[in-house]
């Protein structure tokens, strides 16, 4: 019994899988018997049948599943089907989707679920599973470590086999487990925190960044909780001789003022923050435990902003307990202004194991009982409410947070007077756009915006084509932005001087405005996510 696959399910192909390799690893060092492990990876979007295909290929005796509420949704099937197919085979479940839904999983043909760190835990079980087979040990279907890690443990392990199985792909490293606040809706709530030895980490750092990936993301809870560790460990990236990207979970009242001044001279796009907000309604925010201090956030925030060296995700969660769309909708506008590069608009999901999961019914809180258990009404949010958010999302995540028509919708705000939540929700409401052609959506947008009061067709036109070029490398202008304006000739002329080549004939034009507009397609911005946009007299 010592042939063992550990399947990883994540949500995309780009993403990758560290756990399943550090558990791979934890097995090498931490068992008392010799294991055959073998890793496989693969997506919630394959067939079923193929992800146990891949799995069936390593005939292994024991498969270790790796559990979280983006593959929550198919492995019942995948389970049975394993099951049919692999009739002796022991399915191990671990994660925090078993870990917390036990019963479930039992009668959904899991053999074993497991509690505990999956580095320490997993070891630990294949020598207790070898040990029952002996004759030794329970007969308990569940298992959890009987020990808890030491204060200060190794690192988790950034193995070869991790690096070397990337290929290009999203890259993690995990520099401290816990986070020391107390989030009802998170189930790292209170955890104490433990912090990898920092030399170690730094030379995790240094291998992935001279790994084949672009991204490299940290996947600590609240990464900068600790001051003085966030200022050396992002020093330490800033001083990295490398392209990759750094992307950090971050609170922004947590910053110091070293720091902050630190960041500014990070190189342009090296470093992206992730903000968690949540909301500006402090009667949500005390609810669910959510302590920051916003004015002092904000102000951050603005400083970070300033000197647009780095990427900046900001978080909103709808559904918290006594915010009404009303309130809602501040929030909204409030962090809309904030003018961040991404504002994610997201749902409350009651997660199993949180404490506002297990706090649902004295709120009457009513969520799916399916993954990612989304919250469905509230006292103060009704399902159309609901609705009417899912729209304004889908109108969010289709424009500005993929970087699309950014000055046009600073211009139709402008000259209509809307609130950022009333253009996005009519946007949503008029065009909702489920994998519409940006060819397609731009002219939507258009005759959508030019009949709203207040806008000139004119002045739309020029942002669209200014948006257009900056937005897109190598596609020809749609036809209803085209000017064929004598004077192209003379903006390809400025152009090819500026830049030093010949432009092709769908990267420069002139505007309804008389100015004449370039790209230069060699020049994209990556914290903005745009190529670079010259204008020309």
């Amino acid at each position: 019994m010592n042939k063992v696959v550990l399947l990883a399910i994540n949500t995309k192909y780009i993403h990758s899988s560290l756990s399943v390799w550090v558990i791979a690893e934890g097995v090498a060092l931490n068992s008392r018997y010799s294991y055959d492990i073998r890793v496989v990876e693969a997506t919630i979007n394959q067939n079923v049948d193929e992800i146990i295909d891949m799995v069936a290929e390593h005939d292994p005796d024991i498969i270790g599943i790796s559990s979280y509420i983006w593959n929550a949704g198919i492995l019942p099937e995948l389970l049975a089907i394993l099951r049919e197919r692999l009739p002796k085979i022991i399915i191990v479940l671990g994660g925090p989707e078993a870990s917390n839904n036990i019963d479930f999983w039992l009668k959904n043909n899991a053999d074993y679920v497991l509690i505990g760190e999956g580095e320490y835990c997993f070891p630990e079980f294949l020598d207790s599973f070898v040990d029952k087979t002996k004759g030794h040990g329970d007969g308990s279907s569940v298992f959890c470590m009987t020990d808890e890690p030491s204060p200060c443990p190794e690192p988790s392990p950034c193995p070869d086999d991790y690096i070397k199985a990337l290929n290009g792909r999203l890259s993690y490293i995990e520099t401290s487990r816990g986070c020391p606040f107390r989030c009802a809706f998170c189930l790292s709530a209170g955890r104490e925190v433990r912090y990898f030895p920092l030399e170690a980490v730094k030379e995790q750092i240094l291998k992935l960044s001279q790994a084949n990936t672009k991204t490299i993301k940290f996947v600590d809870r609240t990464f900068n909780c600790n001051a003085d560790r966030a200022f050396e460990i992002i020093k330490y990236c800033i001083g990295l001789d490398t392209a990759c990207i750094f992307h950090f979970e971050v609170a922004a009242d947590l910053f110091d003022e070293r720091t902050l001044l630190l960041l500014e001279t990070a190189p342009h796009g090296r470093i992206q923050f992730e903000i968690g907000f949540q909301s500006f309604f402090k009667p949500s925010l005390e609810a669910v435990a959510r302590k920051m201090d916003f004015e002092k956030a904000v102000a951050n925030l603005r400083f970070l902003l300033k000197s647009q060296n780095i990427h900046i995700h900001i978080d909103l969660i709808a559904g918290l307990p006594y915010e009404s769309l009303a309130d809602f909708t501040e929030s909204f506008n409030l962090a809309y202004s904030l003018d961040t590069h991404t504002l994610q608009l997201g749902f409350l999901k009651l997660l199993h194991g949180s404490e506002l999961r297990k706090q649902a019914d004295s709120f009457a809180l009513k969520y799916s009982k399916e993954p990612p258990y989304e919250v469905i009404s509230s006292p103060w949010l009704s399902s159309a409410d609901i609705q009417v958010l899912k729209k304004t999302e889908n109108a969010l995540q289709n424009t500005r947070n993929k970087g699309r028509f950014i000055s046009t919708l600073h211009y139709v705000l402008s000259a209509t007077g809307y609130s950022p939540f009333a253009l996005m929700h009519s946007i949503g409401v008029a065009l909702p756009n489920h994998g519409t052609q940006l060819e397609d959506y731009i002219v939507l947008l258009y005759h959508f915006f030019r009949v709203l009061p207040g806008v000139d067709e004119d002045s739309l036109k020029d942002c669209m084509i200014f948006d257009w070029l900056g937005m897109v490398k190598g596609k020809n202008t749609p036809a209803f932005l085209k000017n064929n304006d004598e004077r192209k000739k003379r903006v390809a002329e400025i152009a090819e001087k500026t830049l030093g080549w010949k432009l092709k004939r769908e990267e420069y034009t002139v505007l309804c405005s008389g100015l004449g507009l370039f790209v230069d397609r060699n020049d994209y911005d990556v914290v903005a996510r745009l190529n670079k946009v010259y204008l020309c007299g």
